[in-house]
């Protein structure tokens, strides 16, 4: 689990396929002080990895085909720029939300300004998504916590203050590009205890009220 606080930028050093899918290694600046080990799972740009071996400076990890197939990292190339956060520890503040490292889908930039101090990022999520996303709530965009400040159905708009800027890749974003997105998980588990249907859930929320009197 992790929180969506980009600890570092890593670059994509190595990136070729392999049987089962895809396998990296990503350069990971002062790398030996992190005390990353293999078996550490690391959230690459969104997706949680496994470390499977540790270099001085970088990491391997394999992407499986279903992984590869659901996520941008599918499509890594050499000399990407990609988001890092280690897996988050017991006792940790949680300065984000929580953030598993599942892919949901793929969001595509479609508008990008500045306002005053504040850099406005919109994408695009896929449809069957929007049913996760509330006004003021999160999201997660290239494995980086977000507060979602304006909705309007598939279109999110996220605001960037200067320190997300400075310690993600976000700030490099344009317009027609692809980012992996994560919702929250929370919303995902109350649509499973409330049942998917519509009759189902007001049925269950009507239930939880009757015992809650």
């Amino acid at each position: 689990m992790f929180t969506g606080l980009i600890e570092q930028i890593g670059v994509i050093a190595v990136a070729r396929s392999v049987d089962g899918g895809r396998e990296l290694a990503v350069t990971w600046p002062g790398l030996e002080a992190e005390g990353l080990k293999t078996g550490d799972s690391v959230n690459v740009s969104g997706a949680c990895l496994t470390v499977e071996r540790v270099e001085a400076e970088r990491f391997w990890a394999r992407v499986m085909a279903q992984t590869a197939g659901v996520t941008l990292l599918g499509e890594a190339r050499v000399g990407q720029r990609v988001n890092l956060e280690r897996a988050l520890k017991v006792g940790d503040r949680l300065g984000g939300h929580f953030v598993l490292g599942h892919v949901d889908g793929i969001a595509v930039v479609n508008n990008t300004q500045t306002r005053g101090d504040s850099f406005m990022l919109q994408v695009e999520i896929p449809a069957e998504l929007t049913k996760y996303v509330v006004s003021k709530g999160s999201i997660c965009l290239d494995g980086v916590s977000l507060t979602v400040a304006e909705l309007a159905g598939p279109r999110v708009t996220v605001s960037l203050v200067q320190e997300t800027l400075k310690r993600t890749t976000l700030a490099e974003a344009r317009v027609g590009q692809k980012m992996n997105v994560e919702v929250d998980i929370l919303a995902k588990h109350i649509e499973a205890l409330l049942g998917n249907s519509e009759a189902s859930r007001d049925s269950r929320i009507l239930e939880l009220l009757s015992e809650n009197k």
